[in-house]
């Protein structure tokens, strides 16, 4: 085996994945540099240099659409039917299984036939990989019964579908000290298997859409004074970033290299400018009519000059900056530009106009925007989580209408800082 410890070093390059996928050909060269450290200083020597080159796996493009079904399935209960459900799971190298799927319950039904599974092929790892369908018996106390099980990979279940035969359950057993199968009567089937090519994020890049960087800041008097270290905006003379500048460089650097311009809208809300009242969307460059600065140094720019520029207010209202945003991205489509909007909400509070902002995201849905909503600060978030639509229903606006897609994405900062 290589050790690198004997090995001489020839230097090193570094690079953001965006900088490699965003180049027309996937590859990117870099300077090989190695330090040099002598007595007096250190110095860097070029030794050459480094083409990288990036290439996205066909099988992360491939999803397997299957719709599966059971028969003769067996009562777990006495004094009702079986209310079953199947949970699909991959077998890693050290014989765990990992959980990939899961279909709805269906109640009192012992032929159930469940909603279309889908399952991307590179997320149970290849079409020959193990997989463990496991059938249970719903209980409302969370104590579900396995009523049965198969190992089949999904070019087996694949071959199920075209030879049209089920294929028994087995139930583990225990025999003496000895697990066997008990083989069942119960058979599960698959009524239909296909396979479809997903568009990924490469695919659109490739295709000549760009995305589109946006933020806005909370300048809400509970972020506290400023000019006080405890102040989540206060701007220490060491150099050492707050909350809202880690999350403004942390994911401005990942995105600028999508945006071609590297010219960026940014906004504050929630605070009151110089003689005028409470604004809940104001340029952070101060402009009057040009919302945007370059680069994410701009950003960081504006920022600190905008914290002596204006008195810290509220309320925290988020509707204002995601109507800004959506009109932006309403434009862009309107001119047919190949454009997709990331608008980055940083803010340390819960949002005040719920109602109203609800009402924003579900008019955006239609539009090529998304919003990351971050929270800095010790506050507790819970609420934030209803405009994050990964852990329940779709949001529903005040007029009944319900968003076309969740376009919310809601962390909080103290669960991914380093």
């Amino acid at each position: 085996m290589l050790k690198l410890e004997e090995q001489q070093s020839l230097g090193e390059a570094s690079c953001a994945l965006s900088e490699i996928v965003t180049k027309p050909n996937r590859s990117l060269t870099l300077d090989l540099v190695r330090r040099v450290e002598s007595v007096s200083s250190t110095h860097s020597q070029h030794h050459g240099k480094l083409t990288v080159h990036a290439e996205e796996c066909f099988s992360s493009r491939t999803t397997a659409e299957m719709m599966l079904s059971c028969l003769d399935l067996e009562s777990k209960d006495l004094f009702s039917k079986c209310d079953p459900f199947l949970v699909i799971s991959k077998l890693v190298e050290s014989g765990i299984s990992i959980p990939v799927c899961k279909t709805e319950v269906l109640k009192n039904d012992h032929n159930p036939t469940w909603k279309p599974v889908f399952l991307n092929i590179q997320q149970v790892g290849s079409k020959d990989s193990p997989l463990v369908i496991e059938c249970f018996n719903f209980n409302s106390n969370g104590k579900h019964d396995l009523i049965g099980k198969v190992q089949k990979s999904l070019a087996d279940l694949e071959k199920i579908h075209s030879g049209r035969e089920g294929e028994n359950l087995f139930l583990p057993t225990l025999v003496g000290h000895d697990c066997e199968n008990k083989i069942l009567k119960s058979k599960l089937f698959v009524g239909n298997f296909s396979e479809t090519i997903q568009h990924t994020f490469l695919d659109y890049l490739a295709g000549g859409v760009e995305l589109n960087f946006m933020v806005a800041i909370d300048f809400t008097a509970s972020n506290g004074n400023p000019r006080l270290p405890d102040s989540l905006h206060y701007i220490d003379p060491s150099g050492r970033q707050n909350a809202y500048q880690k999350a403004i460089y942390e994911v401005g650097e990942v995105l600028q290299f999508y945006d071609t311009d590297k010219c960026f809208p940014a906004w504050g809300f929630g605070a009151r400018p110089i003689d005028g009242p409470v604004s809940h969307c104001f340029n952070l460059n101060g402009s009057n009519n040009y919302c945007k600065v370059e680069g994410i140094r701009g950003i960081m720019m504006a920022y600190t000059s905008a914290l002596f520029n204006v008195s810290l207010a509220g309320p925290t209202l988020f509707g204002h900056v995601i109507n800004k945003a959506a009109l932006i991205a309403s434009q862009s489509l309107a001119d047919e530009a190949q454009k997709y909007f990331v608008l980055l909400i940083i803010t340390d509070g819960v949002v005040t106009d719920l109602q109203e902002t609800k009402d924003a995201l579900v008019k955006a849905s239609d539009l090529p925007l998304s919003i990351l909503i971050v929270g800095v600060g010790g506050a507790d978030f819970k609420e934030m989580e209803i405009l994050d639509a990964d852990k329940g229903e779709r949001l529903e606006s005040s007029t009944g209408r319900v968003a076309s897609r969740d376009i919310v994405q809601f962390v909080p900062f103290r669960d991914v800082q380093g």
